[in-house]
């Protein structure tokens, strides 16, 4: 064996790491309708009618609630898309982003 031999005695390990999710949390307001932000809960984070309805309340009377949990960029854009359509229409809601403690 020549000085410029190398002999690598290391095994290298692969640690591969799911990549983590985040929640999307919709903030109540004192403006926006209770009827809008049901109706938005199903068109843009697909919630049925019912489950809409029980987030919405939620939200009134906590004052959040997670309305859906995705990789970071669905909920980044589940919760621009949110935002906008609620600017378009003159409401003030609002949502924040969380990483999530629960891993699917």
């Amino acid at each position: 064996m020549s000085q410029t031999d190398v002999i690598l005695d290391e095994k290298i390990k692969h640690i591969t790491k799911e990549p983590s999710k985040y929640s999307v949390v919709a903030l109540n307001d004192d403006v926006t309708p209770i009827d809008w932000v049901i109706n938005l809960l199903m068109k843009v984070f697909r919630h049925n009618k019912q489950s809409a309805e029980e987030l919405t309340m939620c939200i009134h009377h906590e004052g959040s609630a997670v309305v859906g949990t995705y990789d970071y960029e669905v909920a980044e854009q589940k919760a621009a898309d949110a935002i906008n359509l609620s600017r378009d229409a003159g409401f003030p809601l609002g949502f924040d982003l969380e990483e999530s403690i629960w891993q699917f």
